[in-house]
Formats: C-alpha cells, structure tokens, sequence
C-alpha cells in the first residue's frame, strides 16, 4: 500500500505542484487512516476499502476531539487520494462518492487590531542585533504582504527588488506573484540586509530570511516568533502567521481598497476565497457606502 501512496504524493508534485508542506500533511493524513485500518482490519491495504471502514475512521476522529472542519480536512485528503486511484485505474469508484460532508461551525476570526500593530512596531520589543531584526522583518512581512507562512520561509534572495520596491513570491502550485513593498518595509528590508552580510556564513543563501547560523527558516521558529511578539500587545486567543495575513487583508479593505486588488495580493485563486475578510469589515464598509452612495440619506445606516 505504501507504493500507492507515494504514486500519489508523487502525482501531487510532479503534477498538481503542491508544496512540500502540503505533501508532508497529506501523507501524515494517509498514513493515519491506514494505520486506523490495519488496526481495525487487520489489513494495511486502503485502496479497496469500502465507505463503512472511512465512517469508522470518522466516528473515531471525533470521539477524540477533532472538530468538524478537521475531520473534513482529512476527509478530504482521502477523496483525492481515492479519485486519483480512480483515475489510474486501480479503482472503478471512489468510496467517498456518496460521502456528505460534517456541517462546521461559522467561527468569524477577529483580526489584530491597528492600534495592536502600530503599538507593536512602535515599541521597544525588538532588540538592537540580528534576532531582533529578524524577528521584526518576519511580523512586516506578513503584515505589509499578507505572504503565507510557507511563502515566507521560502522567499528567495533573487526575488527581492528594491530598485523597483517589488518582492517575487512563490505560491501555491507554484504560482508567482508580485507584490509591493512600501516604504516602511523597504526601510526594514534594507536594515535586515545590512546585518545579514555581516553574519559570519550563509549556508543558505539563496533563502531571503536565515537564522543566525546562516540557515533557512523553519516553520516552528516562525511560529513562535510571531506568537512571542504578538502576545505583548493583544490579549486574543489565535496569534499566528496567518492571523497577521488576516490582518493585512481586513485593514486593507477597512480603507477601502479594491477586493479584487486584495485577492491578488494574496494569491487566491478565486474572489470567494477573499470574500471571507469581508465580514470582519463589514462595519466599514457599511460607513464608506453611507458617505458615498449618492441615494443614500443620512442616518439611513
């Protein structure tokens, strides 16, 4: 069984050019049903299973506390593994055809406030050396860009362009996009630069962002970086990368911009995927309709 998998991994490179963050959680996904099926079955094989061994994985996911949208997530993962099964030939039919999926909880993400941010960037947190301009360069970037965590760690050195104060970055399915880097950034950038050419090695230099040691990034570091400096300033549960990304996607629109500009700005593939940050501004965007329709009557909203 273990060679379907890797067909299909590999299928997810070579073919779909998913990343290698994705690819390790889609195999981690696979490799749990199947071990929850030779444990059940006593057979290591899934690519035969049958719809009623899946519900069982599903009734166990939940008894041990996975929400809905988790469940769904690895539910997920096995319909494309099924489907690419289907599409080889090995199956006639995916198990999942008929599968409905678990109704999920609408949680609305309340991002970090401006007050939050400016209160963090204008203060004293940052140390005088290489980490501390690190770390600060980290929270810019994917407040000023709205970048994913995965694009962050991955930005390459080639790919920043001061001259035209545009940064390249890679992706889902290796899709490029360009985005800009404003004044305060560009600043920060420059500062960054100037301490990393002091840094006694590089191992990795074609990575935008190393460690003191001179190597790329890894998620976990990212992660609590973010979740350190974050945590002086806000009292909200979530502090991650991405709620920094949600952050720059809603006070974007607070001011008013363009929704299909910030949709590029984040790399989404379609407009409903960037819909999501409209809720959060939704009182703005109430107000800048009221001062500008030119029906609207005063006190109307």
């Amino acid at each position: 069984m273990e060679s379907s998998i890797n067909r299909f991994i590999e299928y997810l490179t070579l073919e779909k050019k998913y990343s290698s963050h994705t690819q390790k959680a889609y195999k981690k996904d696979l490799l749990s049903f199947q071990n929850h099926y030779c444990i059940k079955s006593k057979k290591n094989n899934i690519d035969y299973v049958e719809y009623n061994s899946i519900r069982d994985w599903i009734i166990s996911l939940i008894e041990i506390g996975n929400t809905n949208r988790t469940v769904n997530r690895k539910i997920s993962v096995l319909r494309s593994f099924y489907n690419f099964l289907v599409r080889v030939e090995v199956r006639e039919a995916s198990p999942l055809i008929k599968h409905i999926a678990l109704k999920e909880s609408k949680k609305v993400q309340i991002p970090f406030s401006e007050k939050e941010m400016n209160d963090l960037f204008e203060s004293n947190l940052f140390k005088e050396n290489y980490e501390g301009c690190l770390s600060k360069i980290i929270i810019e970037l994917f407040y000023f860009t709205g970048i994913r965590r995965a694009e962050l760690i991955n930005l390459h050195y080639k790919n920043l362009d001061l001259s035209n104060k545009v940064i390249k970055v890679l992706g889902k399915r290796n899709k490029e996009r360009l985005i800009p880097i404003v004044g305060v950034l560009e600043n920060s950038l420059i500062k960054f630069l100037n301490y990393r050419k002091n840094l006694k090695i590089i191992i990795d230099q074609e990575y935008l962002l190393v460690n003191k040691k001179g190597k790329m990034l890894n998620e976990n570091f990212v992660y609590k970086t973010v979740n350190y400096y974050i945590s002086v300033v806000s009292t909200k549960v979530k502090k991650s990368p991405h709620m920094l990304r949600h952050s720059f996607a809603t006070h974007l629109l607070n001011k008013g911009a363009n929704l299909n500009a910030v949709k590029e700005l984040l790399g989404h593939s379609t407009l409903a995927a960037t819909q999501i940050y409209t809720h959060s501004s939704m009182d703005k965007i109430k107000e800048i309709y009221s001062k500008t329709h030119p029906r609207n009557k005063k006190n109307d909203i």
